[in-house]
């Protein structure tokens, strides 16, 4: 059969028809008149070649061809409607495939083991791939579609990038514990900072950071002595020496916590990270990436 001349809604009358094997019935489920319905049961009994549904003792009664139908009919429909529900579609326990996400560095630590946490418990069947990158990099893959979900600061945001805010982190001094400005109190000012040698964590392997833009607003600037691309070298280099890091108070209190190395408030007046979620528009209505926004979301406020 030709599948042009089937019309998708006289085959959605047919299947109720077929469960309530009554047109009355068929037409209250439906919202349409009683003779809608016969209609479209002659327009069927046409297009099949086969009576369907004949009268018999008690209401109607199915032929061998509509009797053929009823399962593969119902299934028929019952996945179109799944398909084009938008609130249909993902469940978590079921789910197979990849979630792709990017986060700069100093989130992994914070971020990551809950999140693995909540993908082995609600969706074991899933496969999480994490990119480190800072917000030029994650909006880049965002447009190449590398990945569904960014997490991170952003100073300016494109206009088919969504967002959603989820906490704001400040930055704060990582040093060992008994260097000078510890053992300083509140006797250390930003001079003091900054006569140390400071170890910075770039992502894209530079000699300055975020912390470095927000000097320069103050007309200040710091010495680096050692650049490195990611936070696992941390501990060891700030532990063995007087290098000063500056980083965000999240991943300074678990190096602290883990580490010889203490936190302490910069002597300065900065404005906080705003850290968000970010998302290319074409997945705002998606419900795989509608769970993961949600799975992140509480994780972030949780920090």
């Amino acid at each position: 059969m030709n599948l042009s001349r089937v019309d998708m809604n006289l085959l959605k009358v047919l299947s109720v028809l077929i469960e309530e094997r009554s047109v009355t019935r068929t037409g209250a489920r439906l919202g349409r008149t009683q003779s809608a319905v016969s209609n479209a049961l002659n327009r069927l009994r046409r297009l099949l070649d086969d009576d369907l549904l004949v009268r018999s003792q008690g209401g109607m009664a199915l032929t061998p061809r509509a009797e053929a139908l009823r399962r593969p009919l119902k299934e028929m429909m019952d996945l179109a409607e799944t398909c084009l529900d938008p609130g249909a579609g993902f469940d978590p326990a079921t789910a197979e495939g990849v979630f792709r996400i990017a986060m700069p560095d100093r989130l992994s630590l914070p971020v990551l083991p809950p999140l693995v946490d909540r993908l082995r418990r609600h969706a074991p069947g899933t496969f999480l791939h994490v990119m480190t990158a800072d917000q030029d990099h994650a909006l880049r893959l965002l447009d190449d579609d590398r990945i569904e979900l960014a997490l991170g600061s952003l100073s300016h945001v494109p206009p088919h990038v969504t967002t959603a805010f989820v906490f704001d982190d400040e930055l704060v001094c990582l040093c060992r514990r008994g260097h000078p400005l510890m053992q300083a109190g509140a006797a250390a000012d930003m001079d003091m900072v900054l006569s140390f040698p400071h170890l910075v964590v770039s992502a894209i392997g530079g000699r300055t950071a975020i912390f470095d833009t927000l000097l320069s607003q103050h007309g200040m600037s710091r010495r680096p002595l050692v650049s490195v691309s990611s936070f696992s070298t941390v501990p060891p280099l700030l532990e063995r020496s007087d290098m000063v890091g500056v980083f965000t108070r999240r991943i300074a209190t678990e190096f602290a916590q883990t580490y010889a190395l203490a936190v302490r408030k910069i002597p300065l007046d900065l404005v906080p990270l705003d850290h968000r979620l970010m998302w290319h528009t074409r997945y705002d209505r998606d419900q795989k990436h509608l769970w993961l926004r949600s799975q992140l979301h509480d994780i972030c406020r949780q920090l």
